[in-house]
């Protein structure tokens, strides 16, 4: 098995994006001030991995990646490559469910899964998610309608759910 990953980093509407992905998929995305504080989430995150910096081979990943963030539909969907456990991807598969420009509390996902009183788990496996805005842990919000944490920062969740809501289809709308 190839214990490397290749990664880009580009300008994107949310500042610096990074984008892994290794022969199977896309394993992490992140936003970040400096290229320098993106590569080094990477190699923590991913200690014995080889890191190849592959801005042209990821092209086509990272354009579907910047069309899903500006709120259009990628050409095709992105593979996944993510590391977790059981619990992180029943949530994360829940997260994907979420419709764009609505919104599900930590708890209604709790209830979903019908672990009623996992609210905080499941707002732990949210802050764990290695591929945010692919896997849509910016829909899910407190139960008092709070924006809540979000690895990327608040100001970056509340454009992601802004934004969401301009680029609804006028019949989609919730």
């Amino acid at each position: 098995m190839d214990a490397s990953l290749r990664y880009a980093i580009e300008d994107s509407d949310l500042g610096l994006l990074l984008l892994a992905a290794s022969t199977r998929g896309v394993c992490l995305i992140r936003f970040g001030r400096t290229q320098v504080e993106l590569l080094e989430q990477l190699k923590r995150g991913y200690p014995r991995e080889k890191i190849i910096s592959a801005r042209r081979e990821l092209r086509p990943l990272m354009r579907s990646l910047q069309c899903t963030i500006a709120g259009r539909a990628p050409e095709q969907p992105l593979p996944l490559d993510i590391r977790g456990s059981r619990f992180q991807h029943c949530v994360w598969n829940m997260l994907g469910k979420i419709p764009a420009g609505e919104t599900r509390s930590y708890r209604e996902l709790a209830q979903a899964l019908g672990m009623p009183g996992a609210a905080r788990a499941v707002g732990r496996a949210c802050a764990a998610n290695p591929t945010p805005v692919l896997v849509p842990c910016h829909r899910v919000v407190r139960t008092d309608g709070s924006l809540g944490g979000y690895l990327g920062g608040r100001e970056r969740k509340q454009w992601l759910l802004e934004h969401e809501q301009e680029h609804l289809d006028p019949g989609e709308e919730t």
